[in-house]
């Protein structure tokens, strides 16, 4: 394996959530709800939520989307409120012939921490602004905000956060029927959101991403080539839904109803 590798766009690891500064009391915190938000808002806003998002990246040789599901649960702090983020599948779009999935063992890995969220209104509806939690995946660090990510591929800090007995967590690529193979991935997590409440109930925003990511291996060496992988800059192509559900849906419940909650997969168009 060669060490200090980054990773191509068509790697972009699921989850691109948003990167606004929301001004909250940081992870763990009760949160804070600006005037005018209440107990009113709080109150409506509190539950479990389907979650949908997509993060569209620009890169050297190929543009490529991330759409990912799982859970945002929102719960009441006193006069504050945690979001609770989890996730269940994801899936990827480019603009090549190219085929590119992750295991939803390798989403779920994806565990950021519960995070205090500023509420505030805007017209009478809820607005919820979620800040950055640096997340490791496939990797320990100390200090996921400032830890640098391994340059060695043996770094004992490198996690099998997926389980399939490989270092970090994989990618699977297809090119062609012949030419097929594996890509090992550690990776910071950065994301935030910002999402405002609609008349049906549903919270809809954008999502900005500052997420780093190394390929500390692959099955074959051509998929140990660097890139150059940031987010589109228009973020209306980096949507996210939200869409209140009951407390008792699990994963394979959203899996089925995944067409009757969310818009139709995006193509990359751009």
């Amino acid at each position: 394996m060669t060490p200090r590798r980054r990773a191509p766009a068509l790697l972009a690891v699921c989850a691109g959530l948003l990167a606004a500064s929301c001004g909250s009391d940081g992870p763990g915190g009760t949160g804070r709800t600006a005037a005018g938000g209440g107990a009113e808002v709080l109150d409506r806003l509190e539950g479990r939520y389907a979650h949908y998002d997509v993060v569209a990246y620009e890169g050297d040789e190929m543009n490529t989307m991330i759409i990912s599901y799982g859970f945002t649960d929102l719960e009441r702090t006193g006069d504050g409120m945690q979001a609770h983020d989890s996730f269940c599948f994801s899936e990827a779009r480019t603009d090549q012939p190219i085929e590119i999935s992750f295991s939803d063992a390798a989403t779920r890995a994806i565990r950021p921490v519960p995070t205090a969220v500023e509420v505030t209104t805007e017209n009478g509806r809820g607005r919820v602004e979620r800040p950055e939690t640096p997340t490791g995946i496939g990797i320990r660090l100390a200090d996921p905000a400032r830890d640098p990510l391994p340059d060695d591929p043996s770094d004992p800090r490198i996690a099998d956060d997926d389980g399939d007995g490989k270092p970090g967590v994989t990618a699977t690529i297809v090119v062609s029927p012949e030419l097929r193979g594996e890509v090992y991935i550690a990776r910071r997590e950065i994301f935030a959101y910002d999402v405002l409440e609609q008349p049906d109930g549903s919270l809809t925003g954008v999502v900005r991403d500052r997420s780093e990511q190394l390929v500390i291996g692959a099955s074959h060496p051509m998929f140990e080539t660097s890139g150059r992988w940031v987010q589109h800059p228009d973020l209306r192509r980096s949507p996210i839904v939200l869409v209140p559900v009951g407390r008792s849906w699990d994963c394979e419940r959203l899996r089925a109803q995944r067409d009757a909650l969310f818009p139709p997969t995006p193509s990359v168009d751009y």
